[in-house]
């Protein structure tokens, strides 16, 4: 018997199948010709390089789910839910021709055995998996997990659809709607189940007719709603993945004009496309906000829902649409002031955790350095900031400081350090800020150098000719600030012989490699050496080079118990995971890895300029105090081992605001290399 040839009210029931198709496929139509219209209005993003690349990742991340399986169960059952909701939808549009078209001479895709087993299979699991979703939901839900209306529908559509598939198995199956030759073992433990239901024909073809039609309405209806509702990420998702970035995370050039990048954006159309697309895409599942330090701080920032603000303004001024709080007939609600405070702005680190965990790949801090920008633009900058962005305009650093003090440092050495650009030298060792001018680093820093001289490196610097190298600049919104650091630089560099560059700053490890000699560099001289694009180490991976080689000879093992902190800009940002905690275990340590670690480490709080600022009012907690508490409760640690200069300001001073100075001693890796290094 053919579903679509019975009649309902007298008329053919595939006449009214039509109808319903037609006006849900048009309301679903309408919303998503609304929505690409609106993205083609937005500025132009170019996402189309790469494409081998591009098809990697949609298998890796759309299909693999890569990033939700790094939490195993939830992982596992969303993954199947996934599978699941792919083949349904063929099996729908499969049902759809057939049920419209009934003069076809196609089966139902339940009639044909295998797609049948393979339909009741992930049926049975897919309910198995809603369980497990359900109850994490409603009972062991995670912090910042968005539990709302919307979700509980959608689970609840999810379980009527595989109810109705597989109830209406059981009763075909027994009353022998199906070959008796094509049955599975599954048919016939639902037909057992089945048998209960009915006990003859009559009864169960109209029961089978229900599920049928209950199972189709229920799938029409989500078709219908599926793009007005926060589940319009199952059709965003997988091409906000195709388009993700691609260049270097740590590279924030633009393709644009610098006039247009030094704007900023306020108002959607003010945004790309592709950054529009992060708030369609959005599964609001909650991963950016459990891994934000501005979030675990207590501060007003959630990543999750800047990219929903950024969604509702969207909707609001660029189709019209009244969302919560938004009045009927009006352009909407603004942007920035708002709907996204300047406070919440500001209180980014630039960590890329958020960006890191997300399982659509959204970006994140792209947003708010757009809106920072265009802040930057209109002078809404706090004072501490105003003063430090003064500083580095009139002396090319932070401290307020002449150049001729950059190198003031030096004065501690019993060997004179090259001037680069006056003789050639292998390395030139751009220091930084902290590194050169902040007194609790400063003796770290002549601990570095009395290793590079001891091991015999030929290195050099460039004295008063160095400037910030600018990467926290940019990461506030100060583009032309930026550009003169650079070009500054660039021309100090000009003047320079070397084959190679080493940095201990992360920060500045970041922006040479990716910004000045990376995709972000510029057709400017970049420096007078072999091939034009010198490589840039960090003094991790230089160290760990000489002692393996044996230029560093090292003349007694510590035998410490340390933990190690992966600096934002030096791991997530670049990879660079080994190379220090190869050192660390060379010197006859004994590593314990704090429970974030590697990819998850928890940042300092110091990056995106934030350690120019002040303290967010009301704040729970500083970052570095939540990470000093971490590292002191591990058994058996005596030290904290850090690698980068301004991760020594942050975690020394969270030692004495959280009591733990005597529990945990915060030490950089050279101080251990160079009390290896001695007899």
């Amino acid at each position: 018997m053919d579903p679509a040839t019975m009649k309902v009210l007298g008329i053919p029931a595939y006449i009214l199948f039509w109808v319903a198709a037609v006006v849900c496929f048009g309301i679903f139509g309408r919303r998503v010709i609304g929505l690409v219209r609106l993205l083609r209005r937005a500025r132009p993003d170019y996402r189309f390089d790469h494409v081998p690349t591009r098809i990697r990742n949609v298998i890796v991340h759309v299909l693999g789910q890569k990033r939700l399986l790094e939490e195993p169960l939830i992982g596992l059952a969303h993954l199947v839910i996934f599978w699941t909701f792919l083949l349904y939808a063929g099996a729908f549009a499969w049902s759809l021709a057939r049920g419209l078209l009934p003069f076809l001479p196609i089966p139902y895709p339940d009639e044909v055995t295998v797609v049948r087993m393979l339909m009741e299979t992930l049926g049975i699991l897919t309910l198995v998996a809603i369980t497990v979703a359900a109850v994490r939901r409603f009972f062991f839900a995670p912090p910042h997990l968005q539990r709302t209306g919307d979700a509980n529908l959608i689970l609840s559509l999810i379980t009527i659809l595989m109810g109705t598939l597989l109830l209406g198995a059981e009763i075909r199956t027994a009353i022998g709607g199906y070959d008796s030759a094509s049955l599975t073992f599954i048919d016939r433990w639902l037909g057992t189940n089945g048998a209960r239901l009915t006990t003859s024909p009559a009864l169960g073809w109209p029961l089978f007719f229900a599920m049928f039609w209950v199972h189709q309405a229920v799938v029409l209806f989500f078709v219908a709603y599926l793009p007005y509702s926060k589940h319009l990420h199952l059709l965003a998702s997988p091409f906000n993945v195709f388009f993700s970035a691609l260049n270097p995370k740590g590279d924030l050039s633009s393709r644009e004009s610098s006039e247009k990048t030094m704007e900023g954006a306020s108002r959607w159309d003010e945004f790309t496309w592709k950054q529009l697309l992060n708030g369609m895409a959005c599964a609001e599942c909650g991963r950016c906000d459990r891994a934000c330090p501005a979030v675990a701080s207590g501060s007003t920032l959630s990543p999750r829902m800047l990219v929903h603000h950024l969604k509702e303004h969207v909707l609001e001024a660029g189709l019209g649409v009244r969302t919560n709080g938004a009045s009927p007939g009006t352009a909407g609600r603004a942007l920035v002031g708002d709907l996204i405070s300047e406070e919440e702005l500001w209180a980014c680190t630039s960590c890329h955790s958020c960006m890191e965990r997300c399982p659509v790949m959204n970006e994140h801090f792209p947003l708010i350095l757009e809106m920072r920008r265009h802040l930057v633009t209109q002078g809404s900058v706090g004072r501490s900031l105003q003063e430090a962005l003064t500083s580095l305009s009139r002396y090319g650093n932070s401290f307020g400081k002449s150049d001729r003090m950059r190198a003031k440092w030096t004065q501690g050495l019993d060997f004179k350090i090259k001037d680069a650009r006056k003789e050639p030298v292998d390395y030139l060792w751009f220091v930084g800020d902290y590194a050169s001018f902040d007194p609790r680093v400063q003796e770290i820093t002549r601990t570095t150098a009395r290793i590079f001289h001891e091991s015999g490196l030929d290195f050099g610097i460039l004295y008063e000719g160095e400037r910030n190298a600018g990467n926290d600049v940019r990461r506030i919104g100060e583009e032309g600030l930026f550009d003169s650091l650079k070009d500054k630089n660039l021309q100090a560099l000009s003047k320079a012989k070397f084959r190679r560059m080493v940095t201990t700053d992360p920060h500045t490890y970041n922006t040479l490699k990716n910004e000045y000699f990376g995709n972000g560099a510029s057709g400017k001289h970049k420096g007078n050496h072999s091939n034009g694009v010198p490589e840039v180490r960090h003094y991790t991976e230089v160290i760990a080079e000489l002692i393996q080689t044996g230029q560093l000879p090292l003349k007694r093992r510590l035998h410490y118990g340390v933990t190690y902190q992966d600096p934002c800009y030096l791991g997530r940002y670049n990879d660079i995971y080994d190379a220090p905690r190869s050192v660390i275990r060379s010197l006859g340590n004994r590593l314990v890895e704090m429970p974030r670690n590697g990819s998850h480490s928890f940042c300092c709080g110091a990056g995106g300029g934030r350690i120019w600022m002040e303290d967010t009012p009301g704040i729970q907690e500083r970052p570095a105090e939540n990470r000093i508490r971490e590292a002191a409760a591990l058994p058996g640690v005596q030290a904290l081992v850090i690698t980068c200069p301004k991760d020594i300001a942050m975690f020394r001073d969270a030692a004495k605001t959280t009591g733990t100075e005597a529990e945990i001693e915060v030490r950089d890796l050279s101080e251990l290399v160079w009390q290896a290094a001695q007899p």
